[in-house]
């Protein structure tokens, strides 16, 4: 749901942030004073291509902002989590039009593009009134809200799942088949089996060849060094640790006969005594084993090279070069019985395809008996709305691909006649702005179903021009199915007629003001009484009556009734 809107400096606002609330929110004002501004906004954070027109003159840039609770948007909090876009449960839409005509756009906080702004936009918001920004002018669309209206999911889901099974296994089969011979891939793949067994280690196999190489190489340091310490453990000098440590502890003996409380110490010069001479003795154990061996080292120099030169080559850490081996390996089984797994598949393939195309046939079976009742509630939804004679089809025609799609094998395209003996065309082509919106708000409205649960799946609507070539009884009617339409998503009308008007559970005014040198729009949100004042002005025109305010109560009273 949409819940602010904030512009600053577009087309003719200075300023205004715009609190909306769930229902049906109206926006009046005078002929010329912006009122379509809001849908404009709304449009250019959905992804549409802006110009710099819309930068407000004499300014640096546009900003517009909208933020949205995603409670009721379970298709747009899946797409921000698939985009990385997610923000605990909120979304932000921010887009900046600079005056030399470049623009830049942000999903919460973070840099979007377009075609990004445009596909989160279409599963945030529905705009009815401009023909190339309407979901219900998509053939995808359609079909949805056909299944949909129709509670199709049950249906729907085994086609779709068949399909993905159908196109995992095809494209397994084109895998295997290849558009060459497999003879030289085998070729290849068992040469590099054979050469990988021969030199890939195990990771405790690695670790030990280098430690080993790490000991030859410093072979001589370690001797030398080794030799040193040995001297001064137990050398011939004067000062060794060990010569001195008996020293040490023949003194201490003889001091302890004097006194017994230094036989403790000597306990302690005993104990660290024997910690010297194992220390010693394996010091020189571990000497004697240390060889110069320069032969050794050669060797594991080649095989340390030659797990380099195949990490190189097969562009795998050294440590991965055992699994990799065991990848190739069953690439190489697989191709090697590549004949008998491809009739396999085929089986599989031609099983899966028997089941779609029954669980298909199902589905369009549900699809054409929905296609007749959404056909015939939108059509007597028509009448009601001013376009007395008017029919509405869903008509439905083969898929052009033969191959088991995941929508079904047919595709519907929404038609309509506005005009009695008119041919049904396809509602994209229909001209008027008016006519196509009251059409959409007719095909919302009687895809709310009999239970009132709306079949669409975006949660805020815009209707702009709804209310274009009507009055009178016809607008009443019009304003009662967009508040039965704003009990159960959001919807945003703007309006010239107060029979609409009257409808609404909010209402917003736009009014337009001027100095002599420039012009500034204002929205406000209208209270009870500037409600029925703006309805009596638009009944009324400049001179306001007691009768035109009682008039206007009555509406707003017989609306809220």
């Amino acid at each position: 749901m949409l819940q602010t809107l904030f512009v600053k400096d577009f087309a003719i606002v200075g300023e205004a942030e715009i609190a909306f609330a769930p229902g049906l929110t109206v926006v009046t004002g005078e002929t010329g004073a912006g009122k379509s501004l809001m849908v404009d906004c709304l449009l250019l954070l959905a992804g549409q291509r802006a110009d710099a027109g819309v930068v407000r003159h004499g300014s640096e840039r546009a900003e517009l902002i909208a933020d949205f609770d995603l409670g009721d948007a379970p298709a747009a909090s899946a797409w921000l989590r698939e985009e990385e876009f997610d923000d605990d449960g909120t979304c932000q839409l921010r887009r900046v039009i600079r005056a030399e005509g470049t623009s830049r756009a942000w999903i919460n906080g973070r840099p979007a593009t377009l075609a990004q702004m445009q596909a989160l936009g279409e599963r945030l918001i529905e705009i009815h009134g401009q023909h190339e920004h309407q979901a219900l002018l998509d053939k995808s669309s359609q079909l949805a809200l056909l299944d949909a209206f129709g509670n199709h999911a049950d249906l729907a889901t085994p086609v779709a799942t068949l399909a993905a099974r159908w196109r995992d296994i095809d494209a397994r089969m084109r895998a295997l088949q290849g558009e060459h011979d497999h003879s030289e891939r085998i070729a290849l793949l068992a040469h590099q089996v054979e050469e990988l067994d021969r030199h890939a280690l195990e990771p405790a196999e690695l670790e030990a060849l280098n430690e080993t190489h790490k000991r030859l190489a410093n072979a001589g340091q370690l001797i030398q060094g080794t030799s040193a310490l040995a001297e001064l453990l137990d050398g011939d000098g004067e000062f060794s640790l060990l010569r001195l440590m008996h020293r040490a502890q023949s003194e201490i003996a003889r001091l302890a006969q004097t006194d017994t409380g230094l036989a403790s110490t000597g306990d302690l010069l005993d104990a660290a005594g024997v910690q010297l001479d194992e220390a010693n003795a394996a010091l020189l154990r571990y000497r004697d084993a240390l060889d110069l061996d320069p032969d050794k080292l050669a060797e594991t120099e080649t095989q340390i090279a030659k797990l380099h030169e195949l990490s190189r080559k097969h562009r795998v850490p050294t440590v991965e070069l055992k699994p990799h081996a065991q990848a190739l390996r069953d690439e190489l089984e697989t191709l090697q019985g590549a004949g008998a797994a491809l009739e396999k598949l085929e089986r599989e393939r031609a099983a899966v395809e028997r089941d779609y195309r029954a669980a298909a046939a199902k589905l369009s079976t549900a699809r054409a008996a929905t296609a007749k009742t959404l056909g015939a509630n939108v059509s007597a939804l028509m009448g009601e709305l001013g376009m007395a004679g008017g029919r509405f089809e869903v008509q439905i025609e083969p898929a052009e691909k033969t191959s088991p799609d995941a929508q079904g094998v047919e595709r519907v395209e929404f038609l309509v006649s506005a005009n009695p003996g008119q041919p049904a065309r396809a509602l994209r082509k229909v001209a008027s702005g008016g006519e196509l919106s009251r059409i959409s708000l007719a095909i919302e409205v009687a895809a709310l179903g009999k239970d009132d649960a709306s079949a669409d799946a975006v949660a805020t609507m815009v209707f702009d021009e709804v209310d274009t070539g009507i009055g009178g009884a016809v607008a009443e009617v019009v304003g009662q199915k967009l508040r039965r339409l704003g009990k159960h998503r959001q919807v945003l009308c703007v309006t010239h007629l107060p029979q609409v008007a009257a409808q609404g559970h909010h209402h917003l005014r736009v009014a337009k003001s001027t100095d002599g040198k420039a012009t500034r729009t204002q929205i406000e949100a209208l209270d009870d009484k500037s409600r029925r004042d703006e309805i009596a002005r638009m009944l009324g025109g400049v001179e306001i009556t007691r009768e035109t305010l009682a008039h206007a109560k009555q509406m707003l009273g017989s609306a809220s009734r």
